[in-house]
């Protein structure tokens, strides 16, 4: 599952071409036969993370095929929201042999 997050995050935002939704549709069914077997016998918890899954990427099938963007991201076999900020902190050292950091914003 954790692979397939992984690939699944990797082209998202990919140009959608044939060989992407083939791919694509590849995986899921690949999600539903395989993985959802392995995943019974694992537990309920698990079911549950991978129909969440399976779900999530059937919506970026029908949001992709409609020509929106899909924004977000898989994380944790859900959808992580991609609009929140993103703060950015310098660190300075201040007297150099400390390992207390002084952020100047």
């Amino acid at each position: 599952m954790e692979l397939i997050q992984k690939l699944f995050n990797s082209y998202r935002n990919a140009p959608l071409t044939s060989e992407l939704l083939n791919y694509h549709n590849n995986l899921v069914a690949h999600l539903n036969d395989d993985i959802m077997a392995a995943a019974t016998t694992e537990g309920p918890k698990r079911v549950e993370q991978l129909t969440g899954m399976i779900e999530l990427m059937q919506a970026w099938t029908r949001i992709r095929l409609s020509g929106r963007p899909f924004l977000g991201k898989m994380r944790h076999f859900k959808l992580e929201d991609g609009n929140q900020p993103k703060y950015k902190r310098r660190v300075h050292k201040i007297n150099g042999t400390s390992n207390h950091r002084a952020s100047r914003h």
